[in-house]
């Protein structure tokens, strides 16, 4: 009865030591090669990719940026609005936090074309009613943030700059992850063939007779 060929272990990685796959060397396979040349170029492409993703997400950004704070500049205006009722006292007068602070109060204005309004602002507190604050409304008559400024569209562009240059070694990560695995599935395929071939004279019985049936 023929006996039946042992499972194959495949052998352990080496030690990850620096630059090992690009030394000549008998346990060194092909595809330990292209993997180092797999990860050098995404390495170049990645570092070459980022100031390129910068350059050209922050130069979309700005522009969109700066057409956006074009037309609020040309919808959106700044009028003087009056306090129908008294804005709530910050509980630390003084304070930093008093200074900052802001109370939504409904005030009254009149919009560009002349109509009267009320709505909600957001004011300093302690205001009393009948006091004056600078509001910006759009083309409607509604109260809306002023335009962006000039600091804001850089602020704006750079996060955005950032946010994409970040984001760039993901994919060159996720695609080396993705060619090993190629190539550690290439390896295992071939190891497997080799045994194949390899494990029946392993393990065939070494000297004597071949058993036979002498009938007794």
């Amino acid at each position: 009865m023929p006996r039946a060929t042992p499972p194959s272990h495949p052998p352990e990685e080496l030690p990850h030591i620096l630059w090992w796959r690009w030394r000549r060397n008998p346990l060194r396979r092909r595809t330990d090669l292209a993997q180092a040349w797999v990860a050098v170029g995404l390495l170049l492409t990645v570092l070459g990719g980022i100031p390129a993703t910068m350059f050209l997400v922050g130069d979309t950004a700005y522009r969109h940026h700066r057409e956006t704070a074009r037309h609020q500049a040309a919808t959106r205006h700044e009028i003087t609005a009056v306090l129908t009722q008294d804005a709530p006292r910050h509980p630390e007068p003084g304070s930093d936090e008093a200074e900052e602070a802001l109370y939504p109060v409904t005030v009254r204005f009149t919009d560009t074309r002349g109509h009267t309004r009320t709505a909600k602002a957001d004011v300093e507190p302690a205001l009393t009613e009948g006091s004056t604050v600078d509001v910006w409304v759009d083309t409607g008559g509604r109260i809306t943030d002023p335009p962006l400024t000039a600091d804001q569209v850089r602020d704006r562009t750079m996060v955005w700059a950032v946010l994409a240059g970040v984001a760039v070694p993901f994919p060159g990560a996720a695609a080396y992850g993705c060619a090993v695995r190629a190539l550690e599935r290439r390896n295992l395929a071939r190891w497997n063939t080799s045994w194949a071939e390899t494990a029946p004279r392993w393990t065939a019985p070494v000297g004597g007779p071949p058993d036979r049936d002498d009938g007794r």
